[in-house]
Parts: structure tokens; sequence; C-alpha cells
């Protein structure tokens, strides 16, 4: 039965589906696993969910992690604050809680956070006691009184999006259905309207829309100018409105400024301020009335120039603060000026995953001075106050996401909002930066945690993503500060294709370039067992998403190269990702099979075809350990990619000792973002227990 895996249920269909793609014959032996909800499907889920379930029953410290995660993430957990006259909303997860929850308090006098209890405007855990709902966004109306909410349920991201009072939460003029994480922007004149965007087109234009509350009258403003762009709305402080398409997230941003006070909002008359240019750029509007624009355009690694808002266009820009060679400009925030100094910006950099935050005057770029971080972490989402004070998340590896505040002239933040009881001793993590050097000579960084006093090699977690330009950040998770306190070690390799060393980092593991990240993952797992780190067999490769792509190529490339390899929602089939699936959204990340030569990129590191190629040159090959992940609401990269994959590995790999090569832990009524706090708790000591069980990790 050439269709069917070690155990599998046979495809309707015994004949293999072997596609020609530019003279190549393409097989494609499980395309069978794309239908979700077949009876043939279901049948094979119901096996590998035995299989998973008689392993898992068997990892010593599956129960020892589930229970330190959960006292780990056994905290309150608040959002950076958004001010309204009279009134702050942030998100509030109380500890114990399954899902954050809109709550609004008092602005007395602009002081943050009042000694008055929140209350609570919107919880996910009321409106859904299942906890399969969750809250994905939300911004308040100008003044307050009413607040756009976006939710979603069973993890599908199309979710809906409604107008609530702020006072009691009830319902306001008809909901918007299927809304896939719009951006909305109040207008701020007298009738009750926002703006927000459709991605997709299913239930109409993809562009910028117009929406009056009271009826749900829409009028579209921009239809996006390219097919697969992502649009975007803002509406700045000076009463302008400011329209963006993204081209593949990390390439190119244009964008649009229009004055909604000058005509209708309905018809602004919008002018590019950035359009064509190979550059991703960010536009904020200062206390000055100036726009300030954080681009890639003549600085890889990121520089914010200034704009009038009348001559927008980039030959009128003027450099404020430049280019770091050796750090990334993740995030600014204008602020106004204190003392009878003028304007200031908030600038944050990211230097090999640690955030650096500077403080520059707005008009000169000179650094006023430098705001020391609680530690050596991540700092996000710089978020202003009227009175100037800058709200902004902080996270590192041992300590939990809290909110600092930071007034204007003021180099030490506080926390928000202000805790009467002390904050728990974080354990000593120690982190290190080793070099290793890619196939093609580029020295790669790789950073290592470690919190035990081990001086020779053991179990060593590492983690690479690579996609999209994004830089990893060291932030807080409990899964890998739960891995670290029972003795593993956790590594993150900075690949081509994220952002750590600015756009051309990116550019050059993405695309046709996306082998060479693969290249740097082998590179930096050879290089750690080399030196030793970890011995070959302690080691297990960890990514999701994009990084599960990652990590499944490297270790078909490299059979030998670990012991295990965690999967979370990857991309698996890149001959067909096209298809499943945000995946058409993608190609200026990964390219198009429709191009000959994106299309023997692709098909040269595609897991999946590598598996199945394994299988027919070295039957039984003895690949790592395999746990993949996989949810049946997953609307992103779509469940058929784990299911794929896990069909290819179990046909190329050997039972040993009855194990199967492969594991597919999946779920239902869940997808690829957020979910309840319960089921992020499991889905991460089960992952964390193959590993330890895979690696010889015993814990402590």
């Amino acid at each position: 039965m050439r269709n069917r895996a070690p155990g599998a249920a046979p495809s309707p269909d015994q004949a293999s589906v072997v596609d020609t793609l530019h003279g190549h014959s393409v097989p494609d032996p499980y395309r069978w696993l794309e239908s979700a909800d077949s009876p043939e499907t279901l049948r094979w889920l119901e096996e590998r969910a035995r299989e998973f379930h008689r392993e898992a029953v068997g990892w010593p410290l599956r129960e020892r992690l589930a229970a330190r995660i959960r006292a780990l993430v056994a905290t309150d957990l608040w959002s950076p604050p958004v001010h309204r006259p009279g009134a702050v909303f942030a998100t509030l997860r109380p500890s114990g809680s399954e899902h954050p929850r809109l709550v609004v308090t008092p602005d007395d006098a602009g002081a943050p956070a009042s000694t008055a209890r929140p209350r609570t405007v919107y919880d996910p855990c009321e409106e859904d006691p299942s906890g399969r709902t969750t809250l994905d966004a939300w911004e308040p109306s100008p003044d307050g009184a009413l607040v756009a909410v976006q939710t979603s349920s069973g993890g599908v991201e199309h979710g809906r999006l409604r107008v609530i009072r702020a006072a009691d939460g009830a319902p306001v003029g008809p909901t918007v259905p299927r809304v896939r994480y719009s951006h909305v922007a109040w207008w701020p004149g007298e009738e009750r309207s926002f703006f927000y965007v459709r991605r997709d087109g299913a239930q109409g234009v993809r562009g910028v829309w117009l929406r009056r509350v009271s009826d749900g009258a829409e009028t579209l403003v921009h239809a996006c100018t390219a097919p697969g762009t992502v649009p975007g709305v803002t509406v700045l402080g000076d009463g302008r409105l400011l329209v963006t398409e993204s081209h593949g997230t990390g390439h190119r941003t244009d964008l649009w400024v229009g004055d909604l006070v000058a005509g209708p909002p309905s018809a602004p008359d919008l002018r590019p301020l950035q359009v064509g240019h190979e550059a991703e750029t960010e536009a904020r509007l200062g206390p000055d009335g100036l726009l300030y624009l954080r681009t890639t355009l003549g600085a890889p690694r990121r520089r914010i120039c200034a704009a009038h808002p009348d001559r927008p266009e980039p030959e009128h820009w003027r450099e404020v603060v430049a280019e770091d060679a050796g750090a990334t400009l993740d995030a600014f925030c204008p602020q106004p000026g204190t003392g009878g100094a003028g304007p200031a910006l908030v600038v944050v950099r990211t230097r090999l995953g640690i955030s650096e935050v500077t403080v520059h005057d707005a008009a000169s770029g000179v650094l006023r001075y430098r705001v020391e971080p609680p530690g050596e972490g991540m700092v996000s989402s710089p978020t202003p106050a009227p009175d100037g004070t800058i709200h902004m998340g902080y996270a590192d590896v041992s300590t939990q996401q809290r909110v600092l505040r930071l007034t204007p002239g003021a180099s030490a933040p506080t926390l928000w909002p202000p805790h009467e009881d002390q904050a728990p001793p974080t354990p000593r993590v120690e982190r290190t930066v080793v070099w290793c050097r890619s196939q093609d000579g580029t020295r790669v960084p790789v950073t290592v945690f470690d919190a035990t006093d081990r001086s020779g090699p053991g179990p060593l977690l590492l983690h690479a993503y690579g996609g999209f330009g994004r830089p990893r950040q060291f932030g807080f998770s409990a899964t890998v500060l739960a891995w670290l306190l029972s003795g593993g070690r956790y590594a993150v390799a900075h690949v081509r294709g994220g952002g750590d060393a600015g756009r051309r980092w990116h550019l050059d593991g993405s695309g046709r370039n996306k082998p060479r990240a693969v290249e740097d993952l082998v590179a930096a797992a050879d290089h750690l067992v080399d030196t030793g780190w970890c011995a070959r067999g302690q080691l297990c490769l960890s990514g999701g998403s994009a990084g599960g792509l990652l990590v499944l190529a490297a270790a078909t490339a490299r059979p030998d190269l670990c012991a295990a390899v965690i999967a979370s929602a990857p991309l698996a089939d890149m001959v067909r990702f096209e298809r499943m699936g945000l995946g058409r959204m993608w190609t200026r990340e990964f390219g198009s099979t429709t191009d000959p030569d994106d299309f023997a990129a692709l098909i040269s590191y595609s897991p999946y075809h590598r598996a199945l190629e394994n299988s027919l040159r070295t039957p039984g090959l003895g690949h790592p350990s395999v746990l993949l992940t996989g949810f049946s609401g997953d609307t992103r990269t779509d469940a058929a990619h784990p299911r794929k994959m896990c069909a290819a590995l179990l046909a190329a790999g050997r039972h040993e000792r009855g194990r199967p090569p492969a594991l597919l832990r999946y779920e239902r009524d869940v997808g690829h973002g957020p979910r309840s706090v319960g089921r992020a708790v499991a889905l991460a000591a089960d992952a964390h227990a193959f590993a330890a069980h895979r690696t010889g990790l015993t814990g402590c």
C-alpha cells in the first residue's frame, strides 16, 4: 500500500498522487490528509492520538513540569494601559484565570493606576465558560464611552468585531462577522464611526473601511493596491488618517496619509508617504506635529526620520536617530518635553535578544540619557499617556511580564500598577553568547541559558525561528524557565531569515536563500555538541510555525543531528503551502512554486518531501524522535502540515522497541494563536516532557 504509513488508515485511492512541476515529478502520497474531517483522516487521527497517549504516560517529568509551569504563571498579568478622559483601560489576567479580561479604572488627576478596584468591561470566560473564546484585540473610542472588541472562538482567527459600552458591556450596533485581526481606528468626529480593515476579501473588498456604529453602514475608504498585501489603518492625533499596506511581513510597507478635517472621512485625500520603496516603515505623530518614521529605508537595522505631514515623501525626510551597526531599532515612542527641553524620542533597540532603551532629543537626535530596565530582557510596546508618561512591557527569562512606567525626564522606570507586595526573588540564570560558522562561512550567534552549575555536557533545547525578519527577544517563558530549573540548558540560534542583524540578515535567509537558515541551524547544533554544551543524544531542536519548518528541515537533512525534535504547528509541505492557511500571503518570505527558481529552492528543503525521499532512498532510516503538534482551528499554517509530515515520518522511519518514530499531539477547538492558560500549560508540559525523556533530563 503505497499510500499508507505504518499503522495508518489507507486513503480511498491507493495510487499515490504525483504532480509535475517545471518538468519534475513531485509525489504527494498523503494528500488525502489535507481533508481534515474525512472519515479516513478522522480514523487516522484517532490512531495517532492512541499512539501519543500510550507514549506520554511513560514520560517521568510530565506531571512535575506541568505543576512547575502552572506555578510560574500564577501571577497577575497586565497589559500597558490606554488612557481616555477620566479612565484607564488595560487587560488583566488575574492569577489563576484562564484568559485576560478588559478592565477599566478611574484616571485620578492623571495618576496611573489608582487604588480603585478595576472594573471588568469584557471577560471572554463570562461569555464562554468553556474557555474556547479569546479576546484578540480592543480599542476604546476617543471619549472612552465605547470599546471596539475583537474575539474569536475555537482558535479560528476569523472572529467577530463588535462595539460595546464601557459602562456596562452592552452591545451597540450590529456585529462585523469574520474579521481577522483588524486594526481599529476611531473617527474623532461627532458621529460614532470607526475605520477597520478586511484582510482576506471573503466579506468584501480587501482594504480600509469606515463603519458607522449605529447601523453598520460602511464605505470603502482605500482598496488594497496589490494582491497579497495586508492593510492597516491608524488615526493620528492631529486628525489625519494613516493607511498602510504590508507586502509580506518584514519586507515592504506602503503608506499614505490623509487629512480627515479637510474633507469627508469616507473619502480622504490620501497622499503617498512611502509607496514603491523596498523598505519597512512605521509612522507615529510627535507632540510637535511632525511624523516620526521608524524605517529600513537606507538603514538595514532601522533609523528614525522626521517628516512634515504636508510634505511626507521620502525626499523630504530628515534623519533624527541614526542606525546602530550592532542593534536593531525595534520600537520607539515620541514624548513631550519637560523642564524646558523640547520633545524627546524613547527608542528601544535589541542587541542579540536583549533590549536597550535610550531617550533622544526629537529635533537633533542627540542622546539625552539611557534608561535602565530591571534586567537583561525584552522591552516592548511603548505606549504614551496624555501627561507624557510612557508605559512599556518588560520581561526576561526569569521575570514574568510586567508593565513599566517612565515619566518624562526619568531614567529609572517604576512598576505599573504600583505593587504593594514585593515580587518573588527570581532564579539566577546565566547567559552566554557563542559563535559558529555556517556552511558558507557566515558567523552565526547562539545564545545559551543555563541555571545549573554543570561544567560538562547536559540535556539542551535548541530553539530557532528564522522567519519574517523577526528578531528573537528574550522575554519570559514559563516553559523555558521550568526546563532550566529542571536542570536543562536552553539555547537560541539567531539564524538568517530572522531580524537579529537587521534587514539584510532577514533577506539572506528568506525566499531562495531560505536553505541558508537551515544551514545556520545545523551549524549551531554541531557547534554546541563540538564545544561540550551537550552530547548528540542530549540535543533536542524546538521551533514553532516557521521555526517548526526550520527544525524539521534540519532534522530531515541531517538525521544524525540530534536526539529529538519538537515542531509546533509547523509548515512542512513547501510545495503546497500556498494552498493552505495563509500561505498565499507568504510568497514574499518563501517564494512561489509558480517560479522555477523558487520551486527549486522550496523542494530542496521541504521537510515533507525530504522525509518522503529518505523513505525511498533509505527505508527504515533512523530520524530523530519527532513530536509534532497540530490544532484543528489553525487558519494560519493549517493543521494539514503536521498531519502530512507525521505520515511521511512514520513511513520513513523505523519503530524502536515499539516506539513510533513520530508522534502527533492533535487538539481541537484551538488554533495557532492564544488559548486558555490550562491548555497552554498542558501543551508546554507535554512537549518538554517529551524532550526530557528523549534527551535524558531527569529533573532536579
